[in-house]
């Protein structure tokens, strides 16, 4: 695994029609981006990298995951460590996709998010 430099990063599931979308919708390629399947494992070392560029784990925390609510995860107050913690045991715990440009950091499938991440990949090209 190369070290987290300058290098631009896209986070995203391979299986999720919605990361598709967006990789098509943006323009991201591989050519721009160094394409991290998260279903391999969220490496400590990326989510520092996130967590470098963003407010809390909490912005990198997907309620909407299945396991959230399975795991009872819902009726409690998670902490920044434990947050990141199962951020790492489980992949989907990780909002997505996220994009790392330099140093600015895209969280998630919002229209706003998305409409922000096409202009900067558009920067990007050129």
């Amino acid at each position: 695994m190369k070290p987290l430099t300058s290098i631009n990063y896209f986070f995203f599931l391979s299986t999720c029609s919605t990361c598709a979308r967006i990789i098509k919708e943006c323009g991201i390629t591989s050519e721009q981006f160094e394409m991290i399947d998260i279903k391999t494992g969220v490496q400590p070392d990326h989510l520092q990298r996130m967590r470098s560029l963003t407010d809390s784990n909490v912005s990198l925390f997907s309620k909407a995951a299945l396991k959230y609510r399975a795991m009872g995860l819902h009726e409690r107050e998670l902490s920044e460590e434990e947050l990141r913690d199962y951020i790492l045991q489980e992949y989907t715990f990780l909002r997505r996709p996220v994009a790392i440009i330099g140093n600015a950091i895209f969280i998630g499938n919002t229209k706003k998010n998305i409409d922000a991440l096409t202009e900067a990949v558009k920067l990007i090209k050129g």
